[in-house]
């Protein structure tokens, strides 16, 4: 089954935004009755469907109806993780311009040259959950510092650390590995550069760092640089399901 998620459309443009096929593409496998729509062979790419109700089937696969939209990225350097942008590119220009709905925006913030899992959405409520502070929402990067820390450093950066505001972070965890100079840092909240401030509340210097996992979800290793792709229905219900928990915390 292949999931989507908007209104009432046309035909082409429902398959090209749900990832089926590009516009150009869905006009000729529509055209050679590669599409039904409630069992009926569909041949003109302006035909109306209402996602809602009616069963559409995709070169033998189902397109199924979600109500929002989830994106999973792999955001490069140098992207900025906003819906618009004066100067930089931003996540959502990254997205094909049949997609680039007015209402999707990045759940939660990724410095400009940090790399790895964002999640794109337009489910506002649940963004509001899993960003609440009191969800306390599990975040992984790896890291690769400019000196190896010690374990003394690691204990520090374990039980909280005092950053150049005075702001006090909760206890995170660090998994070092090899040199001591990279491993996999843990974190349940999001000040703004809050690892890179750690790194320097310790005398030490952040100078690389890629978001691994998100709540329930994990980067794909098998997407490039800003490539994009949506998530699974498992991982979509996974992910409600994690706002769900962390909101009756």
């Amino acid at each position: 089954m292949i999931a989507f998620i908007l209104n009432n459309m046309r035909i082409d443009k429902y398959l090209g935004i749900t990832g089926c096929a590009t516009r150009a593409e869905a006009k000729k496998l529509i055209r050679s009755g590669a599409v039904t729509v409630n069992g009926a062979v569909v041949k003109s790419s302006d035909a109306k469907i209402d996602p809602e109700r009616d069963k559409v089937i995709f070169c033998g696969n189902e397109v199924i109806y979600r109500r929002y939209t989830y994106i999973l990225m792999n955001k490069p350097e140098g992207v900025v993780s906003a819906t618009e942008d004066g100067r930089d590119r931003t996540v959502i220009d990254l997205l094909p311009n049949d997609i680039r709905k007015t209402d999707l925006f990045p759940c939660g913030r990724l410095d400009k040259n940090t790399l790895g899992l964002i999640l794109i959405t337009d489910n506002g409520e649940l963004a509001h959950k899993l960003l609440a502070p009191k969800s306390h929402v599990e975040k992984k990067y790896f890291f690769k510092s400019k000196f190896p820390l010690t374990a003394e450093a690691a204990r520090q950066f374990e039980n909280g650390l005092t950053l150049e505001d005075g702001y006090e972070t909760k206890p995170a965890k660090i998994e070092l590995s090899g040199s001591g100079d990279e491993g996999v840092i843990t974190l349940v909240e999001g000040k703004y550069h809050q690892i890179k401030r750690m790194l320097d509340a310790l005398g030490n210097k952040i100078t690389y760092l890629e978001r691994i996992s998100f709540g329930p979800l994990t980067l794909d290793e098998s997407l490039g640089r800003g490539e994009w792709r949506y998530l699974t229905e498992e991982e979509a219900a996974a992910l409600e399901a994690h706002g769900i928990k962390n909101e009756n915390k």
